[in-house]
């Protein structure tokens, strides 16, 4: 990917709404090694990287707009700053913004900014991640 100096700052659509579901944090904490559980057993506790379901869509649909192939990325830091905890039964949807870029040594390094809303548009928490894009052909 040649970066170009209009990447900045570029925006990219909201991921379709995803409901946080108690069945969908039990899936993902039992595929990250918890136990998803609380003193509620109706309510899951949700663990704290769990919108990381939401940057990934969000992150995807940056690399096919840009024609990055996901094979050829890095995943070089993730960072979650909240608003508010997530809840069951929030819908959420994501924001990508590209937050900086550079190349070094041939890599392109790439930092991204994602920002989760739920349904009435209200900031939930926003999503960093650095990406490293290993040059060569694609």
């Amino acid at each position: 990917m040649a970066l170009t100096d209009d990447l900045v700052g570029r925006s990219y659509p909201p991921t379709p709404p995803y409901e946080v579901t108690a069945v969908k944090v039990r899936e993902f904490s039992a595929a990250t090694g918890g136990d998803g559980e609380n003193a509620d057993r109706d309510a899951p506790a949700i663990p704290p990287t769990f919108p990381i379901v939401l940057a990934f869509d969000a992150m995807n649909a940056f690399l096919e707009a840009e024609g990055i192939e996901l094979s050829r990325i890095v995943h070089g830091d993730q960072g979650f700053r909240y608003a508010r905890p997530v809840r069951i039964g929030d819908r959420l949807v994501a924001t990508l913004e590209v937050a900086s870029a550079r190349t070094v040594r041939g890599m392109d390094i790439i930092g991204t900014s994602s920002e989760i809303t739920d349904a009435d548009g209200e900031r939930v928490l926003v999503a960093t991640a650095t990406l490293i894009h290993r040059g060569g052909e694609q």
